[in-house]
């Protein structure tokens, strides 16, 4: 596969999804099939626009990627140490290198932080907050830190390991981008990269834990816990791409 490619302008036709406009409450809708990275940002550059206008509700977009690199606006070359495995993109979120793939839930987050106090520092505290209250389910003593974005848990007795990654980009104040929770990824994948330039923990997953458990119920989990910190949703149906 051909690394370090640009997302640019394309002419890759999205049918926007219908809304409603009598409700306020925030969309939330689930991809089935693995969605391309590219595709998936050419969407929420659509949406975020038309949230920035008025013209569309909110919205919480679960999906899986097929597997590939993203890097983030603060990422370095050395910490791509397997360029030619997967496709690289140069993302516009903040962050480092970060891998995506399949069992891994991928969250974007398109949301109006004109409405939550135009605090960006305390917006993703609240999204590793929900993520610590989904893993606390699970019996998951999950924490975050001040000086590393992400949400961390004990892989063993002695060490730690980063079980869900966040990225976020905001324009005019609508945030996109958003997070990824490891259910049961091929871990092997993140050789390729220094996961968001921390090189000596790792990465882990509910299935490296030995926590049963499937996305669909994760992701039941992940709404639950969104209800309680973020209002309200309404389910609709996912982008058409």
């Amino acid at each position: 596969m051909e690394a370090n490619n640009w997302i640019k302008p394309s002419n890759i036709k999205i049918r926007l999804m219908n809304f409603s406009e009598t409700t306020k409450k925030i969309h939330w809708a689930t991809s089935t099939t693995p969605v391309g990275y590219a595709q998936a940002v050419e969407f929420m550059e659509t949406r975020v626009s038309q949230i920035q206008a008025g013209e569309a509700s909110e919205l919480i977009w679960l999906l899986e990627h097929p597997p590939l690199i993203t890097a983030g606006t603060s990422a370095q070359k050395n910490d791509l140490l397997q360029p030619e495995r997967f496709e690289v993109f140069q993302s516009g979120r903040g962050g480092q290198y970060t891998y995506h793939g399949p069992g891994q839930r991928v969250v974007y987050v398109m949301l109006d932080l004109r409405k939550n106090g135009r605090d960006v520092r305390g917006f993703v505290r609240k999204l590793e907050q929900w993520l610590i209250a989904v893993l606390a389910d699970y019996g998951l003593a999950a924490r975050r830190y001040d000086d590393r974005v992400g949400v961390w848990v004990d892989r063993k007795p002695d060490s730690e390991a980063k079980i869900a990654a966040i990225g976020i980009r905001i324009c005019r104040w609508i945030s996109f981008h958003g997070i990824s929770l490891n259910v049961d990824p091929d871990l092997s994948h993140f050789e390729a990269i220094i996961p968001c330039g921390i090189s000596h923990l790792g990465v882990t997953s509910f299935k490296d834990l030995k926590i049963p458990t499937t996305m669909i119920d994760v992701d039941t989990v992940l709404k639950d816990r969104f209800i309680e910190k973020f209002g309200e949703v309404e389910t609709c149906e996912p982008p058409q791409i």
